[in-house]
């Protein structure tokens, strides 16, 4: 058994550190092994030595994050503890501290993992950026908000915001309404993204005055976009035609980020996806960065990336066994 002591800054709300019925401590016992127990604004940690370090490395972890301002949830816990366990710790300095955006509850956005800081650093520095990874990494979240920061700061006159009208498994032709009515269901998480961003009254006027445009991809067939902030968000449901149609609207000033999730395709079976494509085809090329978000940047609800766990264990023993039985077969 090991003991180990960590004296907390002075200033620190121990309380903020705890949680609520200390929820956050008792899942870093639980996750590591350990005891924790408070003294005054210090913590105490036993159990096996390589557990209590890196308990010690989970706590400095946590009390960075309240350093930074922002409040510890069990989301925060776990990235934490996964930081620790996988990669040996790392510095919450290394996220920086800077504002992505302002939504409108006047609440700053920032990178809350290592994937997003990455995300976010190479929109800032390529004309095209590809952001490929599973749901909930923010992805699209964080691409939205720095379309905002670029047309409040005057970078470009307006957003575009697109994705490919495919079906996720569910049929909406006959959905009543005109044709905007009927591609809307489509554009939800766009049109959510910005109402968090600008709220619903300001974004409608953007919108009416052209500044924002959110539609479906075929609509930008024949067009070049300048001065504009494009976003191209499920981008696995084009197919190559429809990618290499996108990146060629591209014009003077403009910024365009594509977004998308491999294991999602909701495209027929025998048609190839555009984002799959363009890994191979653009991998090389100055200017174009493609950025990997993984389950470790999933900024959900923590079964979430549980979740994308499993199906990717499935996905992986069911290609295995595929495999096999085409070796079995050609013998």
């Amino acid at each position: 058994m090991s003991n180990t002591e960590i004296q907390m800054p002075p200033a620190l709300d121990m309380q903020a550190l705890f949680g609520s019925f200390d929820e956050n401590i008792r899942f870093v016992e639980k996750a590591l092994n350990v005891q924790i127990s408070a003294r005054d604004q210090s913590l105490r940690i036993a159990g096996e030595e390589e557990n209590t370090e890196r308990a010690r490395q989970v706590i400095t972890l946590l009390v960075q994050i309240l350093e930074r301002g922002e409040a510890i949830d069990e989301q925060k816990v776990l990235y934490a503890i996964t930081m620790v366990q996988e990669n040996g710790g790392f510095d919450m300095k290394l996220l920086g501290n800077d504002c992505v955006a302002i939504n409108i509850k006047g609440t700053p956005i920032k990178a809350k993992t290592l994937g997003q800081r990455r995300y976010v650093e190479a929109i800032d520095n390529n004309t095209v950026v590809f952001g490929i990874g599973p749901a909930g990494t923010g992805k699209t979240y964080l691409a939205v908000a720095k379309a905002v920061t670029a047309l409040r700061a005057k970078e470009v006159n307006r957003i575009i915001l697109t994705r490919p009208a495919v079906e996720a498994g569910e049929k909406l032709g006959f959905l009543p309404g005109d044709l905007q009515n009927k591609v809307d269901p489509y554009l939800r998480p766009l049109y959510d993204g910005m109402y968090e961003m600008l709220g619903g009254e300001s974004f409608l006027k953007h919108q009416e005055k052209g500044v924002i445009e959110v539609a479906p991809l075929a609509y930008m067939r024949g067009r070049t976009l300048d001065n504009a902030f494009i976003i191209l968000d499920e981008a696995q449901n084009t197919t190559p035609e429809q990618m290499k149609m996108f990146l060629t609207r591209i014009g003077y000033g403009s910024k365009a980020i594509v977004t998308g999730d491999v294991t999602q395709i909701d495209l027929p079976g025998e048609k190839r996806s555009g984002l799959k494509e363009a890994e191979r085809v653009l991998k090389n090329i100055e200017d174009i960065q493609f950025c990997y978000l993984t389950e470790k940047d999933v900024v959900r609800h923590p079964l979430v990336q549980k979740i994308i766990k499993a199906y990717a264990k499935y996905d992986e023993e069911r290609e295995k066994r595929k495999r096999n039985v085409r070796a079995d077969n050609r013998k």
